[in-house]
């Protein structure tokens, strides 16, 4: 698989609006592998793999979020693959 990978951080009205679970539903659609996690600063943090299709499509999504949320920014950074993930997964604040 040719994969990329990116961190991502959705900002605006993000926490307390199912961002999370949205977002593991969403990345499991996509056959996107990594992790989700709310940060203590109100934004949301995501690590995210897969094929460059998938990867835009994911982020495509990040910046509607779930129907209650209002993301104002979503910013990413290219990351090293990580191999080793093969799933999404929620965790916890950091």
């Amino acid at each position: 698989m040719n994969a990329i990978a990116h961190r991502v951080v959705a900002h605006g009205r993000v926490q307390g609006v199912g961002y999370r679970d949205a977002a593991v539903q969403a990345a499991f659609e996509h056959g996107i592998a990594g992790w989700v996690r709310n940060r203590t600063d109100g934004t949301v943090e995501m690590f995210v793999q897969g094929t460059p299709e998938a990867v835009e499509r994911f982020l495509h999504w990040c910046r509607r979020g779930p129907p209650l949320a209002r993301v104002t920014d979503v910013l990413t950074t290219p990351a090293a693959v990580a191999p080793a993930l093969r799933a999404f997964e929620w965790r916890p604040t950091a």
